[in-house]
């Protein structure tokens, strides 16, 4: 939340990878903002790699039924006081801060700012991921993914097109995996 909680910056962590996207909040009604925000930024991701949303008490999210309804994706409230039940997300909102003061007046960053910053965090070599970074770790479960739609295909030989920079206004990227990496199955708890 920015200054006066009148601004703040959307974060969102996959729990396997630690992939952090964030996006600042357009200004105007919050719950409206963020159900289309949250669509646009997890709809272009395999519905695999977006099952669950869990969120704190915010008013923000008081139109989550609509999120699930186009997206599919169930979305889960933390207990009132409880941040420690979103741990990752709390972590990648204290690095988010290294670029982002506390207290500070969050209206006047723009898109750009914010997804540098993101993707800074996530081509860090993190030691919970044994020193990979959260993108590359994405992109592994993202080919897994592909490998799996492609398998399941009815017999056309088409996947589904994985999400690449500028698949929306909030210009979401994906980072591609390590050379000769193999992708590890994605684990099967998500938040």
């Amino acid at each position: 939340m920015g200054k006066g909680n009148r601004s703040a910056i959307v974060t969102l962590v996959e729990r396997s990878s630690r992939l952090l996207v964030a996006f600042a909040l357009r200004p105007g009604n919050r719950s409206d903002n963020m159900r289309d925000q949250l669509i646009e930024a997890l709809g272009i991701l395999p519905a695999t790699l977006r099952r669950t949303l869990t969120w704190d008490r915010g008013s923000e999210m008081a139109k989550h039924a609509e999120v699930t309804a186009a997206l599919g994706t169930l979305v889960y409230f933390c207990d009132p006081a409880s941040p420690w039940q979103r741990a990752s997300n709390e972590n990648a909102n204290g690095l988010l801060r290294q670029y982002f003061r506390k207290g500070a007046d969050l209206s006047t960053v723009e898109q750009a700012e914010v997804r540098f910053a993101a993707d800074e965090i996530n081509g860090r070599p993190r030691a919970v991921l044994d020193w990979d970074s959260a993108a590359a770790r994405f992109a592994s479960f993202q080919i897994v993914v592909a490998l799996q739609t492609k398998a399941v295909s009815n017999g056309t030989g088409k996947t589904a097109r994985l999400p690449t920079a500028g698949d929306n206004s909030l210009g979401l990227s994906t980072a591609t995996a390590t050379k000769g990496a193999t992708p590890p199955a994605p684990n099967s708890r998500r938040g």
